[in-house]
């Protein structure tokens, strides 16, 4: 193969495609070029004129970019299967996708991590599969997937797809050195590993460095990413449909910086997907902030696939992938067309879901009202904060203006009662209930609520429909999307899932929730690994004691 490509390098062999007279991104120098770009067999064989090619594509007065690649995203919060996930996202410009299937295998164990690795080798866009280090999470909540060891996770090293241990979550493990998390470290050793410290400081963060692991996405304050950088640890710049720190950290994008700076999305659905974009919209959005446009293009590509190693992605340069997105406008980020390997994904059929069998992962029993009673009286709350998954506490009456009900319910089968506690963050006027059987990291069911009833019957519409996203209103449910797959994922395409989301989101906002994407801002009240309190299973969860507290408050 390598001596066919030198053949059409030097002219021997007409190339399968050239961009003619384009302005191309040179990702190593920071500079742009004037010239032709050709590609053969799916690389890029050759930046000099002169060649032939069965295909010529205009580029004059047009930029060409290497195709993005997200450093870090869980599909199952696109609530696509991966067939889907990628018709959604090639056409914005990712061609490379990092990611961490821990929502499934939270739910399924091991086969939920194989059936990501199964997918991606049938994908046209790039899926490079992280493999999924918290299984669970902590010890703290209930999970479907059991505990995921170095021993299982370790053999799925040899997959072609595998590319390293995802995100370790488990920051008092690595800090006190708990055999299991270590075990994970060790057997990874030789691999890209993938950190999750937010607020971390000091020597705290300085001893989680030293363990090896070497990147994180988990950074919401300028100072926090600085210190990270300083650390070694690569910052990936997170912009998702609830976690959004590029306002934050855009400053922290700069020329010298753009090597161990790159974006991810994390948790993106459809609907934003289909109305902003997706690492194309990090892209614009750090341009309009100020961050070098070369930086902002540079973050996009080269950093991810040179952090995590992979050869061949993230330039235009000989060798290469031709993994291209051609822009009308390279401020802006306007995107004509989207190439992969050299082929035009408009024109390419992309395979369409394959048939899953999941089978019952909603196994909970719907509660009566007076089990989602919680305690009365002065009780600690917890805060929400929209546009983050970082929430605040407060101790406040169980009955002032704004405070609403919350309860996770055990869904995979272990008969655990409702943990009851209180919230703030819907809006003094929120009426009815919201809930969800996405419910990070754990997936038990949850819901928010201003009665108990109310929230009774979402909790019922969830399991009668074996996972989704339900809201109720006076003992009826108003609106419902099914997410039969895990109780994660449904097989829509993504235009029907954000067309969905849209009515669903009316819905919430006619029954006075305040919160712009309300489903993955709940999701998130129960992730107990993102500081301060969270609601688990088990009950409420002060993440910086890292215990169980009780809800009413002394």
């Amino acid at each position: 193969m390598r001596q066919r490509l030198v053949q059409a390098a030097l002219g021997g062999i007409d190339c399968d495609l050239i961009f003619r007279n384009t302005t191309f991104f040179d990702a190593f120098s920071l500079r742009w070029v004037q010239g032709d770009v050709a590609v053969f067999q799916g690389a890029i064989v050759g930046l000099e004129p002169g060649l032939k090619a069965r295909r010529e594509i205009d580029g004059r007065k047009k930029f060409l970019v290497p195709g993005f690649i997200d450093a870090h995203v869980h599909i199952e919060s696109s609530l696509l299967t991966p067939a889907e996930f990628q018709k959604a996202v090639l056409p914005k410009g990712t061609t490379t996708a990092i990611c961490d299937p821990h929502e499934l295998a939270n739910v399924q164990g091991l086969p939920g991590i194989e059936y990501f690795l199964k997918a991606a080798l049938k994908s046209t866009l790039d899926l490079r599969v992280m493999l999924s280090s918290c299984v669970p999470a902590t010890s703290f909540e209930t999970n479907g997937g059991g505990h995921l060891s170095a021993t299982k996770l370790a053999p799925l090293k040899k997959h072609p797809k595998a590319l390293g241990l995802a995100e370790m979550m488990n920051v008092p493990g690595v800090l006190s050195g708990d055999k299991k998390v270590w075990d994970k470290l060790k057997a990874f050793a030789d691999r890209p590993v993938d950190g999750h410290c937010p607020l971390l400081r000091g020597k705290e963060l300085s001893a989680y460095a030293a363990s090896g692991i070497s990147s994180c996405h988990e950074s919401t304050q300028l100072g926090e990413a600085q210190e990270k950088l300083m650390k070694g640890l690569a910052v990936w710049v997170r912009e998702g449909s609830v976690a959004k720190d590029l306002a934050a950290l855009a400053p922290l994008l700069t020329v010298a910086t753009s090597p161990v700076v790159g974006f991810c999305t994390d948790d993106r659905n459809p609907l934003d997907i289909a109305r902003e974009g997706h690492i194309d919209y990090l892209v614009r959005g750090a341009i309009a902030r100020g961050v070098p446009m070369e930086a902002a293009y540079r973050a996009s590509a080269w950093s991810v696939a040179r952090h995590y190693g992979l050869s061949g992605k993230g330039a235009i340069a000989p060798g290469y992938d031709a993994d291209l997105v051609l822009l009308e406008d390279r401020e802006s980020c306007a995107i004509e067309s989207v190439w992969c390997k050299g082929k035009s994904v408009s024109e390419l059929e992309l395979p369409s879901n394959q048939t899953v069998r999941f089978g019952r992962t909603v196994k909970a029993t719907k509660p009566e009202a007076q089990d989602l009673e919680g305690p009365k009286g002065r009780v600690h709350t917890i805060g929400v904060e929209p546009g983050k998954i970082i929430t605040q506490r407060f101790v406040l009456n169980h009955d002032a203006a704004g405070v609403a009900r919350l309860t996770v319910l055990e869904r995979h089968g272990k008969n655990r009662p409702p943990a009851n506690g209180y919230v703030t963050g819907f809006g003094t006027r929120f009426r009815g209930a919201i809930a969800s059987s996405v419910g990070h990291d754990s997936h038990n069911l949850i819901v928010v609520g201003s009665n108990t009833d109310d929230m009774a019957t979402a909790l019922g519409a969830l399991i009668d429909s074996q996972g989704g996203y339900a809201v109720t209103l006076d003992r009826q449910v108003t609106a419902l999307l099914p997410l039969p797959f895990g109780g994660l994922m449904t097989a829509l395409d993504a235009a029907t899932v954000a067309r969905k989301l849209l009515e669903m989101g009316a819905v919430c906002k006619q029954q006075g929730c305040v919160l712009e994407e309300p489903f993955l801002q709940l999701a998130f009240l129960s992730l107990p690994v993102i500081p301060e309190l969270k609601l688990t299973d088990r009950g409420l969860f002060d993440v910086n004691k890292f215990q169980l507290i009780e809800v009413r408050a002394e």
